[in-house]
C-alpha cells in the first residue's frame, strides 16, 4: 500500500494526460457512438452536480466516475441490453452482467499500477450504486423510499469548533444499513465531509484541509493496536487541544479540530487506515494520531453485530467521542452532549426503520455474529 499511496502523495499533481484517466478498449465503443453527434447541442451529463450532491458530497462530480457512468451507457447502447440491479449493493444482474463483467475484469488488469486500480475499483463501485439506487433510495437517508425515516429525524448543530471527515469505503457507499450516513443527516454537510476512498478528488480535499489546518488538529478515531493511539481524556487534555483556550470564542477556521471516522468493515478498515497513515508520513513525517474510545456496543448489534464487543458502528463511535470530549472541562460548555445524544436518537430511528422492513418482507430481524462484520 505505501508504494500506491506515494503515487498521488502529498502533491497530487497530474500528467498532462491525467493520470488518473483510464483508457480502455471501452473508448471505442464510445467513440464510435459519439462519432454522429460531434456537431450536436452538449449532451447533458450522466449524472448532474445536483443528483450527485443530493446524496451527501459537496464535491464536484468524480471525473472517473462520470467516465464510467457513460461507458456503462454506451454498452448498454451497443448490446442492446438493459441494465438492471438488484441484491446487497446494488449490483448489475443479467446478460448485461456477464458482458459487462468481462470487460471491466480486462481493464483492471490492464491497469498498471495499483494506484489506478483503486480508483477505478472504487469509481466503478460508486458509478454502480448511483445508477442502482436512482428512483429507488431516498437521497438523505438511503433507504427505500417506501421506508424513509428522514421525517423523524431530527437536525442539530455541531460545536463549530469540530468538523467530522467520514472516510467511507465505496462498498458502504448507499448501504442502507450504513450508519456513517446519520452524520450528514443530523450535522449536515457544513459539519461533516463524505470522503470516499479511492476517489483522488475527494482525499485530495481532504489532505488540503488536513495541512492548512495542522498536524495538531487532525485525529483519526482508530482502534489500531500497531499505533499509538490515546484515549479522548488523554489526548484532550495534551498537545491536541494545547491551543484552544476559549472553544466558545473560536471562530470558524481557527483551530478546529478535524477528526476522522472510518466507515467500512472492518476487514476494509485496515487498508483504508494505512492509506492515512502512509498519506500522513508523507505530509507531516508521522503517522497520523488516533485517539480510542472507552465505550462498547450500539443499538446495532441487533442487526449488525460487531466482530467483538468493544467495537461498534460508525454514527454510535461518532456519538461516544461527543460525550467524552464533553467530561473534557475545555469542552464542557459547548454542548456536546445534547449532539451525541441527536446521534443516538438518529441510530435508534434508523435500527426501527431496518426492522420494520425485514418484518415487512418476512426477514429475520436478528443477524448471527460473523467473525468480520462490518464497522457501519
Amino acid at each position: 500500500m505505501a508504494s500506491t499511496l506515494r503515487a498521488f502523495a502529498p502533491s497530487f499533481n497530474r500528467s498532462p494526460s491525467r493520470a488518473f484517466s483510464i483508457k480502455t478498449q471501452m473508448d471505442s465503443f464510445a467513440r464510435n457512438s459519439d462519432a454522429h453527434s460531434s456537431t450536436s447541442k452538449p449532451r447533458e451529463p450522466p449524472i448532474t452536480l445536483q443528483e450527485w450532491q443530493g446524496w451527501g458530497s459537496t464535491s464536484p462530480v468524480p471525473t472517473m466516475v462520470t467516465e464510467i457512468i457513460e461507458e456503462l451507457k454506451v454498452l448498454e447502447k451497443n448490446i442492446d441490453a438493459q441494465m438492471s440491479f438488484g441484491g446487497t449493493g446494488g449490483k448489475l444482474q443479467g446478460y448485461f452482467k456477464t458482458l459487462e463483467d468481462k470487460k471491466h475484469r480486462a481493464t483492471y488488469q490492464a491497469l498498471g499500477s495499483s494506484e489506478q486500480k483503486l480508483q477505478f475499483f472504487s469509481a466503478r463501485q460508486i458509478a454502480c450504486r448511483l445508477l442502482g439506487s436512482q428512483d429507488y433510495l431516498c437521497q438523505k437517508c438511503w433507504l427505500p423510499f417506501e421506508d424513509c425515516m428522514c421525517s423523524r429525524v431530527k437536525h442539530c448543530s455541531l460545536w463549530h469548533g469540530a468538523r467530522f471527515w467520514l472516510y467511507m469505503h465505496p462498498k458502504d457507499f448507499l448501504r442502507q444499513n450504513n450508519t456513517g450516513k446519520l452524520l450528514l443527516q443530523v450535522f449536515g454537510v457544513e459539519a461533516t465531509t463524505l470522503c470516499l476512498y479511492g476517489i483522488s478528488e475527494h482525499e485530495e480535499i481532504m489532505w488540503n484541509a488536513f495541512k492548512s489546518a495542522g498536524k495538531s488538529k487532525v485525529c483519526c478515531l482508530y482502534p489500531n493496536k500497531n499505533a499509538t493511539s490515546k484515549g479522548v481524556q488523554e489526548a484532550f487534555t495534551s498537545e491536541l487541544s494545547t491551543k484552544l483556550e476559549n472553544p466558545q470564542q473560536m471562530t470558524d477556521g481557527d483551530g478546529i479540530l478535524n477528526f476522522i471516522l472510518i466507515d467500512g468493515t472492518w476487514s476494509n478498515s485496515a487498508a483504508m487506515f494505512n492509506r492515512l497513515k502512509e498519506q500522513a508520513i508523507s505530509v507531516w513525517g508521522e503517522d497520523i494520531p488516533c485517539i480510542s474510545l472507552a465505550t462498547g456496543s450500539s443499538a446495532m448489534h441487533k442487526l449488525r453485530p460487531q466482530p467483538s464487543w468493544d467495537r461498534t458502528c460508525t454514527a454510535a463511535a461518532a456519538a461516544s467521542l461527543l460525550f467524552e470530549l464533553q467530561l473534557v472541562p475545555k469542552f464542557s460548555s459547548v454542548g456536546l452532549e445534547k449532539q451525541g445524544e441527536a446521534l443516538e436518537d438518529a441510530l435508534e430511528v434508523l435500527l426501527e426503520a431496518l426492522t420494520a422492513r425485514r418484518i415487512r418482507m418476512g426477514r429475520s430481524i436478528t443477524r448471527k455474529v460473523r467473525h468480520a462484520s462490518s464497522f457501519c
